[in-house]
């Protein structure tokens, strides 16, 4: 059974049965919402949302994944691709980020899940957004995190996953930023470190 997680709630990362999670995937969604009545219809505007992770040893950022370098240096995470207008909304993903939590150097203590309107429009325009976690070798969702409310921001600090001993542990954040890129939201990220 999936969690929907409030900001700032946490969530341990293991199976039902005790055992550690291997490999995760941070998915991302989203619509347009409807424009304003045009002549013809209410055509909703293309808006490109980018999902990055960025790893972190401490507070210093190590290496990112995002639409331009999809795979970290090290090889345990990837970025499926990059969706440029979006349109799964509630139920789908429109752009994914597995992680292979057995392959994360030990050095990265924390990976920050971002989401940045590279297109420039704010989350008022944005609806049926979310963020989710899901156990990859199952299929199963495991955490749930709508934004909601949208906002006049252009940025999302979603989520972050955090060593926990020998296991990991999720936070939905939630905060928002403003940024077309990655780079631009890092004095938003750098509070949540």
């Amino acid at each position: 059974m999936s969690v929907n997680l409030a900001k700032g709630q946490s969530v341990s990362l293991l199976k039902s049965t005790g055992e550690t999670l291997t490999v995760v995937r941070m998915g991302l969604g989203w619509k347009s919402a409807p424009g304003k009545r045009g002549f013809f219809s209410r055509r909703p505007k293309e808006i490109d949302l980018d999902a990055s992770a960025l790893l972190y040893d401490g507070k210093v950022m190590s290496d990112v994944v995002f639409f331009s370098h999809l795979v970290s240096n090290d090889g345990s995470v990837q970025h499926t691709g990059d969706n440029l207008v979006g349109g799964a909304g509630a139920g789908e993903d429109d752009e994914s980020i597995v992680v292979d939590l057995t392959k994360v150097p030990r050095r990265v203590t924390q990976i920050v899940f971002t989401v940045s309107s590279y297109t420039g429009q704010n989350f008022l325009e944005v609806q049926n957004a979310h963020c989710r976690l899901v156990d990859e070798t199952t299929g199963k969702e495991l955490a749930r995190y709508e934004l909601t409310g949208g906002g006049t921001h252009t940025g999302q600090i979603m989520a972050k996953v955090v060593r926990d001993g020998d296991g990991w542990k999720m936070t939905a954040i939630g905060a928002p930023a403003t940024g077309r890129t990655f780079r631009d939201m890092l004095p938003f990220v750098e509070p949540f470190l």
